[in-house]
Formats: C-alpha cells, structure tokens, sequence
C-alpha cells in the first residue's frame, strides 16, 4: 500500500490577521507572534514550508495605528512599528512591555536552540536559534526554506522575499513552545518500545552473534526494547570495486545474515525493535537485489550497468525508492530506518536539502496502514521536531563531550526538538575511562532516547560485562532502571507531543529566577523530576562526584537516597558512582515498571509509584495501544492523588477504551518517608509495610476498573540525628587525614547550631570537595538542627 505523500496543514492565514502594503505584509499569527514578510515583486508566500505549516491561527486582539510615517501595531505581548518601507534596523523594530527591543539585522539575545550535529565535536558546539531569549524577543528567519504544495510535493521560492517569524514572548516559554508547534506542527507520539534501551555497535555481527549477545543480556537481566543492526546488514566489503565503496546498500549480506527474515523474527520473538542503518547518497548500484525492478521502474535498461542516481526530488524515484527498496525488507521484519545522512544540503532542486526530504517523506511512508509513523534520523533545521527521533552524529569519547551534552539536549527544547538520540558513551576517539562510561550511561538513563553506541573498534565497548565490578554494577542498575521508567516516560511522550518536552532547561520552569539560567546542566525530566547529571570525574578525596544545582522553590527527594532538600537555593550534590541526583518534587508521583516488567511492547501488569509526601500533588498515567497518531489515538487515562493533609493517596480507575491495560494490576506504593506511625489501610483494610532505607512500601492488587485508596500516618520530619548516618559515610570513605575526619565528626553531631557546625568545620581547611559533601548533608531539610 503506497503511504501517503501529504502532512496535513493550513498554511493560509486567516484576512483578519493579515496587514499589507504594495511589497510588505504582516500577519499577527498570535498575542505574541508576528510574520514579517517583504517581497521585490510584491507576490507573498501562502503555500506550507518546512517549517510553517498552520498559519490559519485564530485571530489575536490587536491595535492597529497607521501614521503617514509609520505602522504600528500591538498586543499585550508586543508593539511592532515599522516604515512600510524595506527592512531595516532604523525602520523595523519589535518592543515588549519588560523592555525588550530588536531591530531588524541585528542579531537575538537568543538563549539557543540546537545543532545539526555532534560529528567531531569533542565538547561545546555552536548552536542554532531557538524561539526563547532573555529580553523576550526571538526570531525564526524562514527565508531559504523549500515550500510544499497543496498536494505534497516541493517547490522553491521566487527570489528577493524575506519570511521572519518574529516570538515576542517575553518570558512566557511555554507559550512560546505552544505557538510553535501550533505553527509548525506538533511532535509524534512515539511507539512506548522507543523509549527503553537501545543496544547499536558498528560491528560485522554474524545472526548468530547478534540473537547469542540478546541472550546474554537476558541472562544478565539487562533489558532492552529496540536492536540496532548497523551497516554491515548490507554489502560493504563485496561491493566489486568499479561501484565504489560499500557505504551505501540495500541488500543483505548473506555471508552474515544468511536468512534475514528468521533473524529478524528472532529478534522480534525476544521482544525487540529493528532498525538498520541506512546511507543512500551513493544511489541504487547494479550489485544491489532490487536493481532491476529499480531501474525497470525508472525506465533504464537492467543490462545497462548504470547506477541510479539517488534523487528525491524526482517523484519517480521517491516512489521506487520506498517500493522497491524499503518495504520488500519491512515486509522481512525491519520495524524503522535509521537514517545517516552526511553528504551535505544541496540538491538538483536549488534550495532543497535531501535531509529535509529524507526525514518528511520517510515519516509519512512510516505510517502506512494505520502504524505509528517514526522517523530516525538527523535534525534538518527548524520543523524536524515533527518527524520523531534525531540522532545526533558521532560523539567523540571525552569528558567534555559528557559536559556539553546535557545542555545541548535542554536547549534543543527551546526549537521544540524534544528526542535527541546521543551516541551514549561516545561514538570514536578518546581513552577507556570506566568512570566516564558508567557517567554517561546515567545520564543516558535521563535522555530523551537511551542509545549505546560505540566505533568499529574493538577497544570500545559498552557491554556491562566488559568493565570492572563496580561499573558494572552501576550500569546494570541503569539499564534495568530506564525500563522500569518507562510508564512515566510514555506519559511524557504523550504530554510532548501536546506541547512541553520531556527535557527542558531549568529556566523554563522558573524563567524569572536569574539561578536557573546558571545552571544549564540541569534539567527537568518531565513534569515530576528535576536531574543535576555528574559530568566530570569523581575526587580522589571523597571518592564522590559533584555537581553544582539550583533547587527552585518546593521541597525535593532524592529518588535513591530519599533525602529531602528545601529549593529556592544553589547548592552541590556529590555521588558515588551508583548514583545521580535525580530529585522529586514534592508532592510528585512517579510511576514506574515492576522490577520484572522488561517487556517495552506492552503495558505492565504491576505499578509501583513513588510518593514524596511532603506536599500534596496529583499525576495522570496515560497508556495507549501502540497504534496511530494524532486524533485517533485511543488512551487509557489513571488519575493518581496524594493528599498531603489527609495522607490519603487515591489511585483512580482507568479511563478509556478497554483492552488497553490489564484488567488487573498489582500496585506497589512505595512513600519517600521514614515509616508511618501508624498502620496502613489499603481500601480500610490493614496491609504490611516493607521498610526501607527513608522509605516504606504496601503491595496490593486491584481490578484496573475500580479506585484503590492508601491511608497512611507519616511521621514527624526527623531530626540532627539523621545527619549521623550519611555524614558518617561520607567520613568513612574519604582518602584523608583520620584524626581530622574524627574532628569534624565531633563537630557535625555536637548539638551545636548548623551555622557553628559549618563555621567549625570551615576553620579546619579540610579540602573543598570534602567539606561539600558533609555540608550537602548537613544543611538538608530532615537532617537540619
């Protein structure tokens, strides 16, 4: 069945919205975005672009003056004036009311948005504008885009025209994410299997190899929902070598894989995704299976040993390319496509990036026959947040490719791009660095996508079991986390394609706050979590590794260790190599996957939510049946309530369509707390309560149709006399001086006010990261004097 070929859109703004002179015309598209356009023959733009698809927003409230010398025109966001003459700085100007100011030609404040690639870069890299500044002004230069016509197919603009999409926001980003995608069009939801973890190694895997690597995983309890199968699936060292190198290629390589349908039905048996790597710019070459059907298609003799040349912009070719070459392997059981395009952005069609066909036509032929659609591929420019997944390139093995990438994957928030898919670990180059790979890992836990990766190379590997005990052991405990996310990552994945990434950058949140612009390491995960990565190695000292972090105004729980800090304050957080700050708000719950729950095709069948109890709050777990998108999704909604005042936790029947959840569901209840004084009722009945380290735990088990209540009595926060426990830790692993260690914990359990307390122990000198980590603890909210 051919897909089809047309995304929807309605690129024609309503008149209403619409000012305009002979060359000139403005469109006030919302209370905070403008379209500028200037044309030399007077002819203006209505067909979609890459990146503006819905210009049929409803009309804001505006005032219009329109002087002899100049127009102006003004919401509550925003005062545009401007001299109906050419662009310029002196005669285009855009104001907000908190004193924000841009003039055509001169360059944003503009906080970032994201890059077309990691390639090569061995740490910071540039980045492209997104639709968030500081003074509240951001511009989108739509200018060079290619069009698409009303039925689909590409077309370029008439010379001499600006385009400029003008976000006068302010600080509101999140109204701002919310015109965009409006404008643009809004995120997919991705299939829940995307979103567990993802084993990829550039490597010549033999079937056998591959499925005997899956069962190893299986033995070691390391779950995994999607099997990359890089490019040696196809012929690369049999190409004959009058067709060049083998980069490119469409056909098995039998010497491999010698039944590729039984591979993949194995593969899929073990509850796995497939994708493979594909690189198309070399064309369809005469050694390839599908080449005569190919070129019978495109009228060229099969005999003549002519390579096709790859060209999207040739309908013909588009068509055979998905017909002949993609589906005849789908049809074997390959699920999606990787798509690693590095040959540039020119094509036949000036101004016509192949990228940019690459991931709109592959997205619209992903959803064919009622399929979720998904693409895997690079990011083309503003807009590709509409296409699914973005592979980033091939990171290079550092420490600084470690430290930039959490703020390269917040920031790409701020152009709506929210499923970055890094080379976790690092893709070539650099040094082994246990510590590093097991940091990466963690922060790939906390990524949009979870994707290891590594070079063809022998020497860098990601298996768990190639590292030392400990590494080990963290990265296992990663793995196995990331699945149990999976719930609360799927709800998110609802929630981004209505119009909030699951990572954003901390001043998304608290846009006002100077600290949260300091901080661009940080982020929130989703709507409950906030996450401080450890992205530089541990010291020698403590043994610990240490972040800086801005806690906004609330309480928050760690998830691990079940400590709760006060926010509205910087700190620095230090962990061992088992562990990350990931912190819960308060009031925040978190559902997650029993531990025996790996299978990422399927909705689970026991639910644990972890409770920080010390305010009250609310969240809805959403679940689908992994088909469609858009308006014809069918969800199951579970409403969860905790009421802090009453200590009652509801969790409500499911909503929705049945056959979507179980019909029954376990339910472990596990409280961010020190255990409850009191019995537990479950439905009014007395249940046991599994006690652990700051936290305690109920099981029950309940139809998913009806409401199941948790009645608990918390205790009092405790007092100085936590301090003992985790300040002792932290003294007794410390690779220092024994006496002064026993002075300081003189110091830190004497009943003395905090302020002595860390007044005494900065008068004893004692190195920088230690007095840190004691302080850390000392100035938490339970362990406080």
């Amino acid at each position: 069945m051919t897909a089809n070929r047309t995304m929807p859109s309605r690129p024609q703004a309503h008149h209403a919205s619409v000012l305009q002179g002979e060359r000139w015309r403005v469109t006030v598209l919302t209370d905070g975005l403008l379209r500028l356009e200037w044309a030399d023959d007077g002819v203006f733009e209505d067909r979609a672009s890459t990146f503006a698809l819905n210009r049929a927003t409803t009309t804001p409230r505006f005032t219009v003056r329109d002087d002899h010398d100049a127009l102006t025109v003004s919401t509550p966001r925003f005062q545009l004036h401007y001299d109906r003459h050419e662009f310029s700085a002196q005669g285009l100007t855009v104001t907000t009311p908190v004193g924000g100011r841009w003039r055509f030609g001169e360059p944003a404040d503009n906080l970032g948005g994201t890059a077309r690639t990691l390639d090569e870069a061995d740490g910071r890299t540039p980045l492209d504008h997104g639709i968030a500044a500081r003074d509240g002004i951001a511009v989108v230069d739509d200018s060079e885009s290619f069009l698409f016509d009303a039925d689909g197919w590409i077309a370029t603009r008439g010379p001499g025209r600006r385009d400029l999409y003008v976000f006068a926001y302010g600080h509101d980003y999140t109204a701002a994410l919310k015109a965009l995608y409006d404008l643009s069009g809004h995120p997919p939801v991705l299939p829940r299997w995307a979103l567990g973890n993802w084993w990829s190694r550039y490597h010549p895997y033999t079937a056998d190899e591959y499925l005997k690597l899956f069962d190893r995983f299986d033995a070691e309890e390391l779950p995994f929902s999607v099997a990359v199968i890089d490019m040696d699936w196809h012929r690369v060292d049999s190409v004959p070598p009058r067709y060049g190198t083998g980069w490119t290629g469409y056909s098995w390589e039998r010497r491999l894989i010698p039944d590729p349908t039984a591979f993949l039905d194995q593969l899929h048996r073990r509850n796995l995704r497939t994708t493979l790597n594909l690189h198309p710019a070399d064309g369809v070459r005469p050694f390839e299976d599908a080449y005569p059907q190919m070129a019978r298609a495109l009228g060229i003799d099969p005999e003549s040993d002519e390579t096709i040349p790859f060209d999207l912009t040739d309908k013909k070719f588009l068509d055979a390319y998905f017909r002949l070459l993609h589906h005849p392997l789908e049809d074997q059981g390959v699920d999606f496509w990787w798509i690693d395009w590095q040959q540039g952005a020119t094509s036949r069609v000036p101004g016509v990036d192949p990228l940019w066909l690459l991931n709109h036509f592959h997205f619209l032929d992903s959803g064919r026959e009622g399929r979720r659609p998904m693409a895997f591929s690079r990011y083309a420019g503003p807009g590709s947040h509409r296409y699914g997944i973005g592979f980033s390139g091939d990171s290079v093995v550092s420490w600084a490719s470690l430290a930039f990438q959490p703020e390269f994957t917040a920031s790409a928030a701020n152009i709506g791009y929210g499923w970055w898919s890094h080379d976790i670990g690092g893709h070539t180059r650099g040094t082994r660095d246990d510590e590093l790979a097991t940091r990466w890992l963690q922060l790939g836990v906390l990524s949009p996508i979870l994707r290891l990766h590594s070079a063809n190379n022998p020497f860098i590997r990601k298996e768990p079991w190639e590292f030392p005990l400990e590494a080990r052991h963290a990265m296992g405990e990663a793995l196995r986390f990331r699945h149990r996310l999976l719930p609360y990552l799927h709800t998110m994945n609802h929630r981004a394609a209505a119009g909030l990434p699951l990572v954003r950058p901390m001043y998304h949140l608290a846009p006002d706050s100077a600290e949260a612009y300091e901080v661009p390491n940080q982020f929130a995960f989703g709507s409950e979590l906030i996450v401080a990565p450890i992205t530089s190695p541990r010291d020698p000292v403590t043994l610990l590794g240490a972040t800086p972090v801005w806690l906004p105004p609330g309480t928050w729980t760690d998830i691990v260790t079940g400590t709760v800090y006060d926010g509205d304050r910087r700190a620095e957080f230090h962990r061992g190599l088992d562990s990350v700050p990931v912190l819960l708000r308060g009031g925040g719950i978190l559902p997650l996957a029993g531990p025996a729950e790996t299978d990422a095709t399927r909705n689970p069948e026991h639910l644990e939510l972890l409770v920080a109890p010390s305010d009250s709050g609310t969240f809805t777990l959403v679940e689908d049946d992994g088909h469609g998108d858009g308006t014809n999704l069918r969800t199951v909604s579970t409403p969860l309530r905790w009421d802090a005042a009453t200590g009652v936790l509801r969790i409500g029947q499911a909503l929705g369509p049945d056959g979507i959840v179980p019909g029954e569901r376990a339910w472990t209840v596990t409280f961010l707390a020190e255990p409850p004084t009191g019995p537990v009722l479950v439905d009014g009945q007395s249940v046991e309560v599994a006690v652990g380290q700051r936290r305690f735990s109920v099981l029950t088990k309940a139809a998913t149709s009806s409401e199941v209540t948790v009645e608990v009595e918390l205790p009092e926060p405790a007092g100085a006399g936590r301090s003992t426990e985790s300040i002792q830790k932290v003294l007794g692993a410390a690779q220092f001086d024994n006496p002064v260690k026993l002075r300081m914990w003189e110091i830190v359990s004497s009943p003395k006010p905090l302020a002595a307390k860390i007044a005494a122990l900065h008068a004893l000198r004692v190195p920088a990261p230690l007095l840190g980590a004691v302080v850390e603890h000392l100035t938490a909210r339970d362990e406080q004097s």
